[in-house]
């Protein structure tokens, strides 16, 4: 059975290492069967918020959060990828999940974290757990962490040197553990319809 998986990259730099790593997540889903979409908040680009999906009356959103919001419904599940500033969370990549609610609700999530240094964008991660069970998802366990990105993969998002071997020994539990859930909660949604 093939799922509708969406991987949301937040960086608006111009020199951006962990598109390499969203790159890396795409291909190796669609290795699993995967239908796989990456949603680059940059490319997307929103204002920021100051109506989210939800208030504006229904036909009049703008085309691209219109856009947005029918991939994120019909979806089984998110990765998010972030890096990490000051240790806290990308703008770009908060700003776009900000704009929707309820779009998010009963499907699972997993996150991937990425840095320059060697902490691999822990702290970031942390904080999008918290985050993203506030708008209804539910984060799976298993992480990826990527540290000294530029030495971890390529620009072409494959995997060298040790901590490439890191991530390619970590990424088949990831894998496997969003894979579990987005079949459990789909299943869930078709037996039952989500109490809200």
């Amino acid at each position: 059975m093939s799922y509708r998986i969406l991987v949301f990259y937040g960086s608006y730099r111009s020199d951006r290492m962990g598109i390499r790593l969203a790159d890396f997540l795409v291909s190796r889903l669609r290795e699993r069967g995967a239908e796989v979409e990456l949603i680059d908040a940059k490319a997307v680009d929103l204002p920021m918020l100051d109506r989210m999906y939800k208030e504006y009356p229904r036909g009049q959103a703008p085309d691209a959060l219109e856009r947005l919001a029918g991939q994120i419904r019909d979806a089984d599940g998110f990765v998010f990828v972030t890096g990490e500033y000051n240790w806290g969370i990308q703008p770009g990549l908060k700003n776009l999940t900000d704009h929707f609610l309820e779009e998010w609700f009963w499907r699972p999530a997993a996150i991937a974290s990425y840095s320059a240094g060697r902490f691999s964008g822990a702290r970031a991660a942390t904080a999008w757990h918290g985050i993203l069970s506030e708008m209804g998802m539910v984060v799976i366990s298993s992480t990826i962490a990527v540290g000294q990105i530029s030495g971890a993969l390529t620009a072409e998002g494959a995997p060298v040197g040790p901590g490439g071997k890191a991530l390619t020994d970590a990424y088949p539990r990831f894998v496997d553990d969003l894979l579990w859930w987005i079949e459990a909660a789909k299943a869930q949604r078709q037996r039952k319809p989500p109490p809200y």
